[in-house]
């Protein structure tokens, strides 16, 4: 009997919490703030730049949540990994595990693409190795492969009651006498072989032209095909496949030559014109005609990071760097003195000039003569080489002397290819970079596999073809496929389905819908325009966050708190909708996701808002505003206001016509532009809008900047092609601005980038105190020895090394944080050390500096380009992209401008509250007026509704964009029924 269980009368069951609760949070300017965040919702948190966002989201939530999961790994694990600090909170409750999708890049690796990150490249090799079809590279012909039995059967039915050779295939197009081979296969009893198509006996000493190519076959027996004699035939078809390893060859008795191939086209009879008459039969897959045999594919087969799958040419690259010489000797009417040759520059006293100098004497020319005149014999050994080794070459060389080799022997172009390919130095190779030209691998045609993997095919595409196509495109493709197979399989019609439905039902079939569910996943985050070859360095932040959104979703986890940083960015508003399906998709599942960001639609699509402020920096870290979108636009907040449009940013009245000079672009074809033509009005205000893949960057970043750099700075660097470009001589100067790191070690940071700190440490150098010290500017210097602290060498931090986790960093035990030995820190300017102005946010410095001309303007600048909050010492790669980018602008605006500058940027709005965007519009407004162009490459309707001009891009994404939809006015643009951008920029532009 089973007796019920009473429970004690104070007893409460545990009900799962509704809310994380955060309690007392202090980290970095977060001002002892609570707030309890609802679970299993999606949950926005925003407010100005600065003001505690992050701080609260990352810092707090997820490093806590990260806390906690090493702490369930045992002590014996925690000894390997170190112990991460706890956050300054007093205490998170009702916390889920927590993941965190930030705008970090997946990885410069030209091998990563968006295939292998989303691991649809990999279903699609399992695909191709035990579904796809293989066709000769040779005829084209589909390729066969036998077991023992099917050749027998084969035998019995194709050549009945006939005499034939078996033949066993052990030299196929090998050059050699073959005397061994001949001697080893007479003394296994053997007496004939067939040499070249000739069946002759095995003689004493028998041997070939070892000059000449050569086909050997053994003659294993010649047998009559009768059911009498099917035990011998049977096992000397065994010895036959034995000695040819898998392979075996049937000649009619008699027969020299044979009509009796497939039927081929004329090309195909060209390709096998003189082939073999004997029928050919392997094990593996074979093309029956030209004898061309393939290795049974496996995954790696189709792998282009495998030596199994990769083309031999460009390594799996899909691209090969060769020496150009146009960048080697740019001016052929200069000299060697006048460094001429570029990467040998001026003369110098080392081995190479010295070897220089012994050609020139052979070949009667001297340093003076310009490089056209230079006989062309003594060009060509210099440029390619060919000769012996000519000098004996130093045993040690100075480090600064790159060009150490034999000059007349290797030649100067294969000696850059080897340096850029194979060298370990970062400064070499990027020397070298600049002679490179990088262009498609002629052999693969920059489908990175070699011929054979390309020739397997799955309903009559390989899988380079595939890998080309954008994800819309593939996803179709894919979707009929499986469609077309199924009816194939439900057909019935048998002698189709022999070969194909088995390899459907029992393979193709789960990893097709594999494929079509974590495609469908990327497009519902409108990531429709990238495609699977797509290298992964180039992809954007934003880019780079949905992917790894996508790949969550696709995961299916429950329970889970999702941190996401800015997920909108680099989306046009009309995949907003997308994105917001996808974070409720992720939240309907049965997860809490909170999301930190700025996008309208985003915020009021969302369940619950949390508005940090009321400023930047110290003047932030308080909850100002939370509840639903319906309650929170109820607020007084900044953010709640911009909502409800009782603030706005303000539309021009007027839309500058500019200067009167117009910049063409004509015929630009780069990746999917479509012979674009722009003409750009200079002394404006210039967006470039579209959606994601329209090809803005393409126009813009690849093909006008590059043009303009090479024009003004002579710059080596290509750009995509183009017709001819009209309108350079009004222009003086051009300046990109774009969201790469300002530095990519903590040592770099906004003071040393803007190098106002070198006027900083010249300041605290001129000091009486460090006068009496006899203290330099390099003492104030964090990267130099003497004034640093040399226990974490200036950085300030000691790094833990992790196995399986990111690195973890803390304090330096020798200054606690502060770069500085104790005598360096004595120096005090206006009461605060070096390492104290180093730690003063820029709003601060301000006041700070402003009796210092050089300091105070650049410090000034960083304030208006809103970045008042950050400090000056801050390491750079804790900056987002978008602060870097405001770093790089205030860094230029401290400059004195010509009035003809053209600044390119490139999503200047990314991280940017409505406020931020109104401080950012301002300077870029003050530029304009000066008399420079502004060109912005942006998504922001803020930015394009003032913008005096807009190139609308589209209309759609990848192959389907490329195309100028409507340029001209904000109000051109809203009037263009094709324009994506116009339809929401209709609606903006009623706020005035």
């Amino acid at each position: 009997m089973i007796q019920e269980l009473e429970l004690p009368d104070n007893y409460t069951a545990v009900i799962e919490q509704e809310y994380i609760e955060v309690i007392g949070a202090k980290v970095h300017n977060l001002k002892n703030i609570d707030i309890k965040i609802p679970r299993y919702k999606l949950v926005v948190m925003t407010g100005i730049s600065g003001s505690g966002k992050s701080s609260l989201a990352f810092d707090t939530i997820y490093a806590e949540g990260q806390r906690r999961y090493m702490e369930t790994f045992s002590a014996y694990a925690r000894q390997f990994i170190g112990n991460m600090e706890r956050p300054d909170v007093e205490q998170i409750t009702g916390l889920s595990p927590v993941i965190s999708i930030e705008q970090k890049t997946v990885g410069r690796n030209p091998r990563s693409t968006v295939g292998t990150i989303t691991e649809i490249y990999d279903f699609m090799r399992l695909l191709f190795a035990r579904a796809g079809e293989a066709y000769s590279y040779v005829t084209g012909l589909p390729m066969v492969k036998y077991t023992e039995e099917q050749i027998r059967e084969k035998i019995f039915t194709d050549y009945a009651q006939q005499k034939i050779i078996l033949l066993a295939p052990v030299v196929i197009g090998r050059k050699g006498h073959y005397r061994e081979l001949f001697e080893s296969t007479s003394k296994q009893g053997y007496t004939k072989m067939r040499v070249d198509g000739v069946v002759m006996d095995i003689t004493p000493k028998m041997q070939l032209d070892r000059f000449k190519t050569h086909d050997i076959d053994i003659v294993v027996d010649r047998v009559q095909v009768t059911d009498e004699r099917r035990e011998r035939l049977t096992s000397s078809l065994s010895t036959a496949m034995r000695l040819g390893n898998g392979i075996v060859k049937i000649l009619r008795d008699g027969v020299v030559n044979s009509d009796e191939h497939l039927a081929l086209s004329d090309e195909q009879e060209n390709l096998v014109a003189g082939s073999d008459p004997a029928q050919t039969f392997s094990k593996f897959l074979m093309d029956p005609v030209s004898g061309v045999s393939y290795e049974e594919p496996s995954p790696n087969t189709f792998s282009f990071n495998s030596p199994k799958g990769y083309c031999l040419h460009c390594k799996g690259l899909g691209q090969v760097a060769e020496a150009d010489l146009e960048k080697i000797i740019p001016d052929d009417t200069k000299n060697i003195n006048d460094a001429g040759i570029v990467p040998l520059g001026e003369p110098r006293e080392n081995s190479i000039f010295q070897q220089l100098r012994q050609i020139s004497k052979k070949y009667n020319f001297s340093f003076t003569t310009p490089i056209k005149d230079i006989p062309a014999d003594a060009m060509q050994l210099i440029m390619n080489g060919g000769e012996k080794k000519t000098i004996n070459l130093p045993g040690v060389v100075a480090a600064q002397d790159l060009l150490v080799f034999d000059l007349a022997a290797t030649g100067l172009l294969p000696m850059l290819k080897r340096w850029y390919e194979d060298t370990g130095s970062e400064k070499i190779a990027n020397w070298v970079e600049d002679f490179m030209t990088v262009s498609e691998c002629p052999v693969c045609k920059g489908l990175r596999l070699r011929t054979e993997a390309l020739h397997y095919k799955f309903n009559g595409k390989n899988i380079g073809e595939l890998a080309t196509m954008d994800l819309g495109a593939l996803g179709k493709w894919f979707e009929t496929t499986t469609l077309s197979l199924e009816q194939l399989a439900l057909s019935g019609e048998q002698e189709k389905l022999k070969a194909q439905n088995s390899k459907f039902i029992a393979v193709a079939s789960p990893v097709l819908k594999e494929i079509r569910l974590r495609i469908q996943f990327l497009l519902n985050v409108g990531l429709d325009y990238l495609m699977l070859n797509r290298p992964a360095g180039t992809l954007s932040g934003g880019e780079s966050q949905r992917i790894r959104l996508a790949t969550q979703i696709s995961s299916q986890l429950t329970g889970i708190t999702y941190i996401l940083d800015e997920p909108s960015i680099g989306l046009h508003q009309r995949d907003n909708e997308r994105l917001i399906d996808a974070l409720r998709r992720l939240r309907d599942i049965g997860n809490s996701v909170i999301v930190v960001e700025h996008d309208k639609d985003i915020m009021l699509a969302s369940d619950y808002l949390i508005d940090l402020g009321p400023g930047a920096g110290k003047l932030g870290g308080e909850i100002v505003g939370e509840g639903t979108p319906k309650i929170f636009q109820g607020n007084n907040t900044l953010t709640a206001e911009y909502l409800n449009h009782v603030r706005n940013i303000e539309i021009p009245k007027e839309r500058r016509k500019g200067n009167g000079k117009i910049l063409s672009l004509i015929g630009a074809t780069g990746h999917n532009l479509k012979d674009v033509r722009i003409d750009l009005p200079l002394g404006t205000l210039i967006v470039v809008s579209g959606v994601s893949g329209s090809g803005k960057s393409t126009l813009i970043n690849e093909t006008l900047y590059p043009i303009l750099r090479q024009h003004f700075y002579r710059s080596l660097k290509k750009p995509m092609p183009y017709e001819s470009i009209e309108g350079l001589a009004h222009l003086d100067k051009v300046i990109e601005i774009d969201q790469s790191p300002i530095g990519r070690t903590p040592r770099s940071n906004p003071a040393t980038y803007t190098n106002v700190f070198s006027d900083i440490r010249t300041i605290y150098a001129g000091l009486p105190e460090a006068k009496i010290r006899g203290y330099k500017p390099g003492r104030f210097s964090f990267n130099v020895k003497g004034g640093r602290c040399e226990v974490c060498e200036g950085a300030g931090k000691r790094v833990i090394e992790m196995n399986f986790l990111p690195d973890v960093e803390v304090d330096c035990d020798g200054c606690m944080g502060r770069r500085y030995n104790r005598e360096t820190l004595e120096i005090l300017y206006k009461g605060k050390s070096i390492n104290d102005v180093l730690n003063m946010s820029v709003d601060e410095a301000v006041p700070f500096f402003d009796k210092i001309p050089s300091i105070y303007r650049k410090v000034r600048t960083l304030q208006e380009v809103g970045l008042g909050y950050i400090t000056l010492g801050q390491r750079a790669t804790t900056l987002s992209g978008g602060e870097a980018q405001r770093v790089k602008l205030a860094e230029e605006l401290s400059k004195k401008d010509t009035g003809n500058t053209m600044y390119i940027l490139d999503e200047p709005t990314t991280g940017l509250h409505f406020e931020d965007i109104r401080h950012l519009l301002l300077v870029l407004q003050k530029l304009v007026d000066k008399g420079n162009t502004v060109i912005v490459i942006e998504h922001n309707l803020d930015i394009i509704k003032v913008a005096d001009y807009v190139v609308d891009m589209g209309l759609e994404g990848g192959n389907r964009g490329g195309e100028v939809i409507a340029a001209g006015t904000p109000e051109d643009i809203a009037a263009s029924k094709e324009s994506h951008t116009g339809k929401f920029l209709r609606e903006e532009l009623k706020y005035k």
